[in-house]
């Protein structure tokens, strides 16, 4: 017992002794700093260029300048072909409804209470806002295409006297063949494409036409009929298709029939 007082005796005085030494000893380092950081000021201010130069850091070189290999870490897999995967939460698995209790939705399955939607069926139709006037109901409409109305679309692909004309100036067209809607696509004079590729060739009136030639179409104005005519071209006209309908269906037959 008596060691043990007497040990703790001189611990009890050298407590503070120590902590008079660390604060002798941090009082000592602090004007160290400020001296280094007024040198440091002092440097800027008196050479600032040389100064700065030497706290810049050395810039990197790369390992493909110098064609050194590249290193990778332990553990890391470069990203190749056959290690390529979804991220981490970006693929969910889609929720089974009304497979029991085990799937997580409980008693209603994740269909609610009640309702029409909770039943057995199909449901309602996407749109369907319960009998109130739908959305797509209450907006206004456009006019044309833009409102959905087929009158509005192009029905033929149009070319202009004055273009044939042009073309056959620039002898993209020759004068002595016939000018149809497939020699003005070779051509590039017309570019039907998307909903106009299956569409036929209509001439219109504008501009003149110099020399005769055969045009071959399905529909002309009277403008470009007259045009054509007076320059001493000739008109070819394309059948149009032939509408399908029940009766004349069966009148074709009844007519094979007959003559068979």
């Amino acid at each position: 017992r008596a060691n043990r007082t007497v040990r703790s005796t001189s611990q009890a005085r050298s407590a503070p002794m120590a902590s008079i030494m660390m604060s002798s000893g941090l009082a000592a380092v602090a004007p160290q700093k400020r001296v280094a950081l007024s040198a440091s000021r002092s440097g800027f201010a008196a050479g600032g260029s040389s100064v700065r130069a030497a706290m810049v850091a050395p810039r990197a070189v790369s390992a493909r300048a110098v064609g050194m290999p590249q290193v990778v870490a332990d553990g890391e897999e470069r990203l190749r072909l056959h290690n390529l995967s979804p991220l981490k939460g970006s693929r969910k698995k889609p929720t089974r409804k009304g497979r029991g209790y085990g799937a997580g939705q409980g008693g209603t399955c994740g269909f609610g209470m009640r309702g029409q939607n909770a039943r057995s069926g199909p449901g309602v139709r996407p749109g369907f806002e319960g009998g109130q006037t739908p959305m797509y109901r209450r907006f206004p409409k456009l006019k044309g295409i833009a409102g959905g109305m087929g009158a509005g679309l192009p029905k033929y692909v149009t070319v202009n006297v004055e273009t044939i004309a042009a073309a056959l100036a620039a002898s993209k067209l020759d004068s002595a063949a016939e000018v149809s809607l497939e020699a003005l696509k070779s051509a590039g004079i017309v570019k039907a494409t998307g909903y106009y590729r299956n569409l036929p060739l209509k001439v219109l009136g504008t501009g003149e036409l110099p020399t005769g030639i055969t045009i071959k179409a399905m529909a002309f104005s009277a403008s470009a009929l007259a045009k054509i005519e007076a320059s001493g071209g000739k008109v070819e006209l394309v059948p149009k298709k032939v509408k399908w309908t029940r009766a004349a269906a069966k009148a074709r037959a009844e007519a094979a029939l007959a003559t068979a």
